[in-house]
């Protein structure tokens, strides 16, 4: 099976360690709203896009491992691609990580076919994850931050806690249909309505923010658009 080798620093407790971790599965959730309001504001804005709205919520989307990149940079096609924050989760041998990334996601072709949409661009992460145990007491407590730049400025672009979005427990057993994540795999857990809606930069910067334990996850990376052929 194919797979994509990734090195991240890894916090459990106190012990810092960097090591390599092998992905071969990768997934992204969509439309993973806790309530009903969270999810009708998401599917507002994806029908602004002319993006259909979905039968049956969550939806799951395998891409490829390859797609992953700890990278500050990635090329997209066209200038209609966005990103959006997500927690993700991480199995491998020594248990369950916490890290935060990016579905970059081509809005143009998404219009057409989700999951392709889905396939067509890298999806940046954070290059550290936290112990799932270290913050699964307080997991509704975490936020979610992500900006762009927009007329020369940096502007707030999401905001929310993981309060918003359903239970870690509640994905993986949607995604995997068991209690856990097979070892190797990488789920992106889905995100929340845009502040002033979707659209795209040419730089994106996000974090996951601990409030009880006061740390964060970051990370920021430039979008290059290759042009469309005519």
């Amino acid at each position: 099976m194919p797979a994509e080798t990734l090195t991240f620093r890894t916090l459990s407790g106190s012990a810092i360690e960097s090591r390599p971790i092998v992905l071969k599965a990768v997934a992204v959730a969509l439309w993973t709203s806790r309530d009903m309001s969270g999810r009708d504001r998401r599917v507002a804005e994806m029908e602004a896009l002319g993006i259909k709205r979905p039968r049956t919520t969550p939806q799951f989307y395998r891409v490829s491992a390859h797609r992953l990149t700890t990278s500050d940079c990635i090329e997209v096609v066209g200038p209609e691609s966005s990103g959006e924050v997500e927690i993700v989760l991480v199995r491998d041998g020594r248990g369950l990580w916490v890290g935060v990334g990016s579905d970059h996601t081509d809005r143009r072709v998404e219009r057409c076919d989700v999951h392709v949409s889905k396939q067509m661009c890298d999806k940046p992460l954070a290059p550290d994850l936290w112990a799932f145990d270290d913050v699964a007491d307080h997991w509704d407590q975490l936020v979610l931050r992500s900006w762009i730049a927009e007329n020369g400025e940096t502007r707030l672009y999401q905001e929310g806690t993981a309060a918003a979005i359903l239970p870690a427990v509640t994905l993986i057993a949607g995604y995997a249909g068991r209690d856990d994540l097979p070892e190797g795999t990488a789920l992106f857990c889905g995100t929340f309505a845009a502040i002033g809606g979707i659209r795209s930069s040419g730089r994106f910067a996000f974090e996951l923010y601990d409030p009880q334990r006061e740390r964060r996850i970051a990370h920021a990376y430039d979008v290059v658009a290759l042009p469309v052929a005519p």
